[in-house]
């Protein structure tokens, strides 16, 4: 070592001041412009190249002519923590170079990352400052990719406030003083390109703060795959291309999701469908659940997959709703090839896949979003606007155009690269309003004054703008469960733009009629009715979901009263009335088959349950129930129409009965529904019918097959010249206990 060499960080002989300064701050690392010290550098056209290196433990550099493989000159090592100098007095014009390094263990030759250029083009950097980068996916977080001959991963992230940021990995032993990274000032990107770097190694992003504190390692925002919780760390992944198999459905798709066309959901959380107990209770594959999920919703005749959120999050308990991977699909099912070939496979079933898409809010983990670069980047500031108190979580800040082109981008690539056919977007009311959960003095009002959020507006209606533009035939769904109007309008007609909105009064109001003793159901009678006051206001999708089974809530079937025989005839007469009601349909999982305990997401489903008919014959009404929804037009043709039902009793609460007609675009083809909601079989109850003919009893919730007492229709029944509810014509039924019956003319 030379004489003049100091060990520490004390000054650097025989350098500039400027340079004596950079590499102290590169070897405390704390540089914010790390590739004006390392690298090639020359101070004038006949000044000699010099090549710097930042090596810690290093014995020894060399550094390498790439053309030739022969040395171009030896490093002199100038500050005691590994800092390496080399002024090539011969050399007059840049050139490739490597560095061969000597170790206490090995000498390796390698590239170095600071001869490389800029990853972004100036193109990309104007559409990020804009925020009109549309697929800031392609661009920002981990790419494998060859650089003038060199494999390697190409590394950008945002976070403009930052003094330094390192890319730190398996590939650098995790020690951000040797990966700092080049900051892109116009639109406070970091970037690098880390030569030999591969897919599946790990990383994280260092992060000094603009006070110079260091930040808790963050995990890329744009990461493509994470480590399996309990780990944290983003995984080297890269948009990897797959071979489609879906030509066929993507073709046709736009005409499955009209509003005309028949829409039976089911509702699934990937990690307690089904488990595998005798493996350590582990979680089924993306690729176990396409042999076994798939064609199970096949079989029963549901037309779409409703995933609760497979982006990655760090905490089995949130479900899914506490994202932190918005770009990565869940390591606990497979590889996002594997999440491809899972969506493939529902595809070539007939089967559309809708994602659960949680774009309000964000967990406060510390390797997550919050405080990202040491300010609030991705939310608010003020707890009033940027902190979630029912969820003790984070809100995003939708003003901020670099956060909302992050969270459109998301939304496209879903669409874009997993071919999904759907986002529904979760708690859009909290989305909607500024002081939604707050009491007075908890929120700040917008601009006007108002209550509303109207970054956050302009947020939803240009996600559904964008989605339906980029990619037609998909549907978003909001859940938004207040009066706001106009959520399934377009936005160019005032509306937020939603394809769908979950009718959670019609939810809640039947739900809380339901389990009524059938005794007091009179006085509730309109709890069932209510709905339709304002059916047509919205594309409605009624929803049987996760949040009604949970939280001390208990499962349908245990919602139902009376004894095991009246709780599954109430659940089935309750199934038949929402298959024939107007609206889209959503059911959660385990509800195909009456599971007796609410939803634990940490255990199968009670699968065993099937081998009692009860449990079956509600799992084969299911099926029937979608396959007389999906191939009768007058069931789900006019579902968003006023035309498409009609009141022919609806007040008889002293019975407890409802009827009503469902009604296609074929004015002669007709369904007639009849629900009785007591346990007390009705014989001659007449119902009023203006087209007359023979009537078949399609499908009857107590049929002895579904395990019903079997009392109904079989035969059907031709309607009588008795006017009877201001109808000509009139049919004198048999009604079920607790049963509901469907009837189609016949002619």
């Amino acid at each position: 070592m030379p004489n003049d060499v100091r060990t520490g960080p004390e000054t650097v002989p025989d350098t500039t001041a400027a340079l004596r300064e950079g590499i102290e701050a590169i070897v405390r690392a704390d540089h914010g412009d790390p590739f004006a010290v390392l690298g090639m550098h020359r101070d004038g056209d006949d000044a000699p190249v010099e090549v710097r290196a930042f090596l810690p433990g290093a014995d020894a550099v060399t550094v390498i002519d790439r053309a030739t493989g022969q040395p171009a000159g030896e490093m002199e090592r100038v500050h005691g923590d590994g800092f390496f100098r080399a002024v090539l007095t011969d050399r007059r014009e840049p050139f490739r170079y490597r560095l061969r390094v000597t170790y206490p263990l090995a000498t390796l030759e390698f590239e170095d990352a600071y001869r490389f250029g800029p990853v972004l083009g100036e193109l990309d950097i104007h559409l990020l400052a804009e925020g009109t980068h549309l697929k800031t996916y392609e661009r920002m977080g981990a790419h494998p990719r060859e650089v003038d001959g060199v494999p390697g991963v190409a590394f950008a992230v945002w976070a403009p406030n930052a003094r330094r940021v390192s890319v730190v990995g398996d590939f650098c032993d995790w020690d951000g003083r040797r990966l700092p990274m080049r900051k892109r000032v116009e639109a406070g990107v970091w970037e690098i390109f880390v030569p030999h770097a591969e897919p599946g190694q790990r990383y994280k992003f260092e992060i000094r703060g603009p006070e110079g504190n260091l930040l808790p390692l963050k995990a890329d925002p744009y990461a493509f795959r994470s480590e399996m919780r309990p780990q944290t760390a983003s995984v080297v992944h890269g948009l990897q291309a797959h071979d489609w198999t879906d030509g066929d459905w993507m073709q046709q798709r736009a005409q499955l999701h009209a509003r005309e066309a028949p829409m039976s959901v089911y509702e699934v959380h990937l990690g307690s469908w089904a488990r595998v107990p005798e493996e350590d209770n582990r979680f089924l594959t993306y690729d176990e659940l396409a042999e076994r999920l798939v064609p199970y919703v096949r079989d029963l005749g549901f037309t779409h997959i409703e995933l609760l959120p497979v982006t990655e999050h760090p905490f089995d308990g949130s479900w899914g709703y506490q994202p932190i991977g918005l770009y990565a699909p869940t390591s606990r099912h497979g590889s996002p090839e594997d999440f491809k070939r899972f969506v493939d496979t529902c595809h070539r079933a007939g089967i559309g896949v809708i994602l659960d898409w949680v774009p309000g809010h964000f967990p406060t983990d510390q390797h997550g979003l919050g405080l990202f670069d040491g300010t609030h980047l991705y939310e608010h500031a003020d707890p009033r606007q940027g902190f979630h108190m029912d969820w003790n979580t984070l809100i995003y800040n939708f003003g901020r155009r670099e956060v909302q082109n992050f969270l459109l981008g998301n939304a496209l690539f879903w669409l874009d690269q997993y071919h999904l056919d759907g986002l529904r977007v979760d708690a859009v009311a909290s989305m909607l309003y500024l002081d939604y959960s707050r009491k007075e003095g908890e929120w700040i009002p917008n601009r006007f004054g108002g209550r509303e959020n109207l970054e956050s507006i302009a947020f939803l209606k240009r996600m559904n703008e964008l989605a339906y533009g980029n990619h037609p035939g998909v549907t978003t769904v909001a859940e938004e469960s207040t009066a706001w109007p106009g959520v399934s309008r377009p936005v160019y007609l005032g509306g937020l733009g939603f394809g769908y909105k979950w009718n959670m009064g019609w939810m809640h109001d039947t739900l809380d009629y339901m389990s009524k003793d059938p005794i007091h159901r009179r006085y509730h009678h309109h709890e069932l009715t209510f709905g339709l006051l304002y059916q047509y206001s919205e594309n409605f999708v009624l929803p049987l979901s996760h949040d009604e089974v949970v939280h001390g809530k208990g499962s349908l079937i245990n919602k139902m009263p009376g004894d095991e025989w009246q709780k599954f005839a109430n659940l089935r007469a309750y199934y038949g009335f929402m298959f024939t009601h107007p609206g889209k349909k959503l059911l959660f999982m385990g509800g195909e088959f009456a599971q007796w305990r609410e939803w634990n997401d940490a255990a199968s489903l009670d699968w065993h349950l099937l081998i009692e008919p009860q449990h079956k014959g509600i799992r084969d009404l299911i099926r029937d129930l979608n396959s007389l929804y999906r191939d009768e037009t007058a069931l789900h043709e006019l579902d968003c129409e006023p035309g498409g039902f009609e009141w022919i009793e609806a007040n008889d609460s002293d019975n407890s009965v409802l009827a009503f007609l469902r009604k296609g675009r074929d004015p002669e083809h007709v369904f007639v529904v009849v629900c009785n909601f007591t346990p007390v079989p009705r014989d001659g109850y007449r119902v009023g019918i203006s087209l007359p003919g023979h009537y078949a009893e399609r499908l009857n919730t107590d049929d002895v097959k579904y395990g019903g007492s079997g009392v109904g229709n079989p035969n059907g029944y031709t309607c009588e010249d008795t006017s009877w509810h201001g109808r000509p014509h009139s049919l004198n039924l048999i009604l079920p206990p607790l049963g509901t019956v469907v009837l189609e003319r016949r002619g």
